[in-house]
């Protein structure tokens, strides 16, 4: 059998929470068209000279908030569940598991530099997990840009797999429901479950982008799970950035609205992270709940991403398992 490995992907973190360290992130990952559609020349001048001074600083400051003695949270994490993958996959394969490890798209580790040093130890396949459950060009896609890149002129070109999404998979729809209820179990469920994704601009999913689609099954496949009626819950997207319109509806205005109808608890979750990070721990986790409660809301709660949770690392044991037999 091929000496193989199973790379983790996910998109990447400062190295540090200060403006020098937030500044090398965002320049790379803000210049990928797969990111911002923007012509080359006229954007380049704006990122350098009036986005990256401007945000760099505010950044940091945010990173600053949700930073953990052991480092970035997304990395702390990725680490986590990259060595929880690899003792679930030692024993369902016997002796024969795969390689777990983890990269990112923008930052360290490199998806280019995993790959170079796997193939040196010897490893000739590959299966590589964005860890984006719903499929984006802006996320996913730029992972696919890279693996061509990567492979692009080689003579002897790696076996590389990718599994593309897994938005509807009963494993990680299982393993989010299992974080709610926990929840719900040990601090009481709130009048309503806001479901909240990533933002990405519309104009990406008129022009195809299936992302939108695939948040919406989530939602209901996950809805569905918890046994909740249409009113108890919502779906809406964060994260929203620049002049563009965005996919709606927006959650800060559906946080307004809510606490204005006379709604006074919320519960929230983000499916399309598998890993907390700056825009679960403070976009959600602290700046939503101070929205909510300035609008008069008496009670927020955010729930945390599936992480490391054993549900979830079972279901993407059985989605690798499903590329490897």
């Amino acid at each position: 059998m091929k000496k193989t490995a199973v790379i983790l992907v996910n998109l990447g973190t400062p190295e540090k929470p200060t403006p020098r360290s937030v500044s090398q992130f965002l320049t790379p990952f803000l210049s990928d068209y797969r990111v911002v559609e923007a012509l080359k020349l006229p954007w380049w001048f704006i990122l350098r000279c009036i986005v990256i001074p401007l945000r760099a600083k505010k950044v940091a400051k945010a990173y600053e908030e949700i930073w953990w003695e052991e480092g970035s949270p997304l990395r702390v994490i990725s680490e986590r569940q990259v060595a929880a993958l690899q003792d679930k996959m030692n024993e369902e394969c016997e002796g024969s598991a795969p390689h777990i490890a983890a990269a990112v798209t923008y930052g360290n580790p490199s998806l280019e530099s995993t790959i170079t040093e796997l193939k040196a130890e010897g490893v000739e396949q590959f299966v590589v997990v964005p860890m984006y459950p719903q499929y984006s060009g802006s996320t996913t896609g730029a992972i696919y840009d890279q693996l061509a890149d990567i492979t692009h002129g080689e003579r002897n070109v790696a076996d590389i797999t990718t599994i593309k999404s897994f938005y509807d998979d009963p494993g990680y729809i299982e393993s989010l429901a299992e974080s709610i209820n926990i929840h719900w179990q040990q601090q009481g469920k709130n009048e309503k479950l806001l479901i909240s994704f990533h933002g990405i601009p519309q104009e990406y999913v008129d022009k195809g982008d299936p992302y939108r689609e695939q948040c919406k099954a989530t939602a209901d496949a996950l809805a569905e799970a918890l046994g909740l009626n249409s009113s108890d819950w919502a779906m809406g997207f964060q994260s929203r950035f620049g002049p563009k319109k965005w996919l709606q509806p927006y959650i800060d205005i559906q946080l307004s609205n809510w606490a204005k109808e006379g709604v006074k608890s919320i519960d929230i979750i983000s499916p399309s992270f598998t890993a907390d990070c700056l825009e679960t721990l403070e976009e959600l986790k602290i700046g939503s709940r101070q929205l909510f409660l300035a609008a008069g809301g008496k009670k927020y709660a955010y729930i945390p991403c599936v992480n490391d949770s054993p549900l979830f690392i079972a279901a993407l044991s059985k989605l690798v398992m499903q590329r490897f037999y």
